[in-house]
């Protein structure tokens, strides 16, 4: 969600803000005291115990190599968001082992052009393994396409080349890193392959929200409007087809040109499972959307940084799920907060184009006052998926901080009462505790927006009807507690940061899991 510093007055309970404050004077008197521990724990990992070999810990045997990340980059000085010297797009989110994918890629003057594709994981610390080179290509410049009705910027490029994945490639994120002999510049392509055997974790990739904020190729993201609208409206629509410009909020990270968000929020812990030897599976938004079936694959399902963006096919799917017996980590912030039905390009392909039809739980006053909308949509509320929802104000910084220390998430984490883990909530979280049975509120605290108003923020856990747990982290920068990849930037967003690798939160992370049946 984009940032507003509308000093609109916060439509909370006055008992609401009376425990917001309380809240504040047990952290400070805490403090005072020398009660909190607010230092980040030693960064030496909390490792698993048991690791059972599976098709991870098979695939993290092979060399890894730090060559998957980009040397050089330049952006177009004009446009700020794009590197017309060298960029591309997939056609699809994600692809199978035998299916077809193909590359569109163009560049400023003609060119040869080589696609080197690497899969992201652990592979001994590196971040990466390097499959296969394709090319050199011949490229030529691409026209930037025509504003189509709603703002939508959705190219029609002249295919480079195609690609067949092999039956041997083993789920994960992969990019392709573009290379191209006219200079040293270069950017990414980036595709999710996903699989159809059983594991122990599914990990959603947040890409509809990737897409949302992609501005490229100048101001078109879902954020960009035509007046009288205003920037969160109900009207622009986006595009897949087309490439991920520079992510403009909250992190400086250039070198992740072309990756949409997953270098930046989503990266930490798909290293930080793989070095753990869970056998992940990873999957896009999509599949949650066209494939309910696929939850059955494994016991836990994550949701991880910022997954803003659902159509009502996935909540709907995930609600059964978690009925039917999955259990859950929201490992993330913002998440489920808009309605965004997927619909086919203007060439067929299907859930290829989306946009802000609804607000999950309807409009806050807030919300209304800071101009969201109009909306055609009113989804069910996100907090009786999540625990809790996006609230107003809905970003900011501040400390995580624990409220039962003795609960079962904090076994062998040696936390207190009111001891915070700093800079960890941020820049998106959730609030409004749903009134679901056997829910409890296990951290919270207050936010500082860059306006100067506050949020109370909660971190929440509630049983399943079938011996599962849904756990709501309500932050986007959960991940930056688990690990630290090569390449990685720290955010630094509302006057805070998160500091980097926790054993806090490797042992929260990792107790969730034991308690789904991961040991």
């Amino acid at each position: 969600m984009a940032d507003s510093n509308d000093p609109s007055v916060d439509p909370s309970s006055s008992s609401h803000l009376n425990r917001r404050n309380l809240l504040k004077s047990a952290a400070l008197g805490l403090c005072l005291s020398g009660l909190t521990r607010t230092g980040a724990r030693s960064a030496e990992p909390v490792l698993r115990q048991s690791k059972a070999q599976n098709k991870i810990t098979e695939e993290n045997r092979h060399q890894g190599t730090l060559d998957w990340q980009l040397t050089y980059v330049r952006t177009d000085r004009a446009e700020n968001r794009r590197s017309k010297l060298i960029e591309g797009y997939c056609s699809k989110q994600r692809v199978q082992a035998g299916e077809t994918i193909d590359f569109f890629i163009s560049a400023n003057e003609p060119t040869e052009v080589v696609i080197d594709l690497y899969r992201l994981g652990y592979y001994q610390g590196t971040g990466g393994r390097w499959r296969t080179q394709l090319g050199p290509f011949p490229v030529t410049p691409q026209l930037d396409p025509e504003i189509g009705s709603n703002r939508l910027r959705e190219c029609s490029w002249e295919k480079t080349t195609s690609f067949t994945i092999p039956e041997d490639w083993v789920s994960g994120v992969y990019v392709g890193k573009l290379s191209c002999t006219a200079h040293r510049y270069q950017s990414y392509v980036i595709f999710i392959v996903r699989d159809d055997r059983d594991a122990e974790v599914i990990m959603q990739c947040s890409d509809n929200t990737w897409q949302a904020y992609n501005k490229w190729p100048h101001e078109f993201s879902l954020y960009n409007s035509d007046p009288p609208n205003q920037s969160l409206n109900g009207t622009t629509r986006v595009s897949f087809d087309r490439p991920y410009a520079w992510y403009p909020q909250v992190v400086d990270q250039p070198l992740s040109l072309g990756s949409g968000e997953f270098l930046l929020w989503e990266f930490p812990l798909a290293f930080w499972l793989e070095q753990q030897g869970y056998d992940v599976t990873y999957r896009s938004n999509v599949d949650l959307h066209t494939d309910p079936a696929g939850l059955k694959r494994a016991p836990v399902f994550l949701s991880v940084g910022h997954d803003e963006y659902y159509s009502l096919e996935m909540y709907q799917n995930l609600k059964q799920a978690i009925d039917d017996g999955l259990n859950v980590a929201f490992l993330s912030g913002n998440t489920c907060c808009f309605v965004a039905p997927l619909s086919a390009s203007t060439h067929g392909q299907p859930n290829r184009i989306f946009y802000r039809a609804g607000r999950y739980g309807g409009l806050s006053e807030a919300e209304q006052k800071n101009g969201f909308g109009p909306f055609d949509v009113e989804g069910p509320n996100e907090n009786l998926l999540i625990g809790a929802r996006t609230i107003d104000p809905f970003n900011g910084s501040g400390d995580w901080i624990c409220t039962q220390p003795e609960h079962w998430l904090f076994q062998e984490t040696q936390m207190q009462q009111g001891e915070g883990i700093p800079g960890l909530v941020g820049w998106e979280f959730h609030g409004d505790p749903a009134a679901i049975p056997g829910l409890e509120v296990i951290a919270e605290g207050v936010s500082t927006n860059a306006g100067g108003r506050d949020a109370h923020w909660t971190s929440t856990i509630y049983p399943g009807p079938q011996g599962n747990w849904v756990f709501n982290a309500s932050t986007i920068y959960w991940s930056m507690g688990l690990s630290r990849p090569p390449g990685f930037t720290l955010p630094y967003s509302h006057f805070g940061r998160p500091l980097g690798p926790d054993q806090r939160v490797q042992q929260i992370t990792t107790n969730f899991l034991k308690r789904c049946g991961l040991g």
